[in-house]
C-alpha cells in the first residue's frame, strides 16, 4: 500500500493483515499514522519509548497494559487510548476491526516481550531501534525467534511453557517490511 493522504482508511486497510502497522501519510507527517486490520491477538507486548494513541476506527478490541494504573481498556468505534511511553501493551480484537497507531515520526526505541502465563515474569524481550529497522521485519524476525526456541518459552521461575505462536495470521510481515524497505531506498 502506497503512503497517500489518508482519506480512506477503512478501504485501505483491507489490503492489511493483522498488526501490519502500515505508515500512511506522507512521511515527513509528524505525528505518523499507522493502519492496521486485526483479527487474533497481538502475538506480543509492544512497548514504545514514545507516547502513543490507538484508535478503533471499526470493530471492537480490548487493550491490555502492564506496569500501569490502567489495566485494561474496552474499545468500540471511535474510542482513542493513549499509551504512556514505556508501556508494555497488548491489543485483543473482540471482533475483527480496523486500528490508527499514532506515534512520532521518528519513534525511537522500541520493543516486544512475552510474559509468561503462569507467573507473569518476562520470558523474552527484543529490542531495537526503528531508525535503524523495519519494525515488520523485527516483528516476524522475533516470533519465528520465539517459537524455535523453547528456552526462551520456557520460564525459569514456574516452569510454564509459553504455547507457540500461530504464524500464519501474521504472513504479511514480510512483505510489509519489503515493501518500506523499497520506499526507503528510493526517498
Amino acid at each position: 500500500m502506497k503512503r497517500r493522504r489518508m482519506l480512506h482508511a477503512l478501504k485501505a486497510a483491507q489490503e492489511l493483515g493483522n498488526y501490519a502497522e502500515m505508515p500512511v501519510l506522507p512521511a515527513d507527517v509528524d505525528p505518523q499514522a499507522h493502519l492496521s486490520r486485526n483479527t487474533v491477538m497481538q502475538p506480543f507486548w509492544l512497548i514504545c519509548s514514545k507516547d502513543t494513541v490507538l484508535v478503533q476506527m471499526s470493530g471492537t478490541a480490548v487493550v491490555h497494559l502492564k506496569d500501569s494504573s490502567v489495566n485494561r481498556f474496552s474499545t468500540e468505534i471511535g474510542d482513542h487510548v493513549y499509551i504512556p511511553a514505556g508501556t508494555p501493551h497488548r491489543i485483543v480484537p473482540g471482533e475483527e476491526g480496523v486500528q490508527l497507531r499514532y506515534k512520532a515520526r521518528m519513534p525511537g526505541l522500541e520493543a516486544i516481550a512475552w510474559y509468561c502465563t503462569g507467573c507473569d515474569r518476562e520470558l523474552h524481550r527484543v529490542d531495537w531501534d526503528t531508525a535503524e529497522t523495519v519494525v515488520q521485519q523485527v516483528y516476524y524476525d522475533a516470533c519465528a525467534e520465539f517459537n524455535a526456541n523453547e528456552a526462551l518459552r520456557s520460564c525459569l521461575d514456574c516452569g510454564t511453557t509459553y504455547p507457540r505462536i500461530d504464524m500464519t495470521p501474521f504472513s504479511g510481515w514480510p512483505e510489509i517490511a519489503k515493501q518500506l524497505r523499497d520506499e526507503l531506498a528510493t526517498a
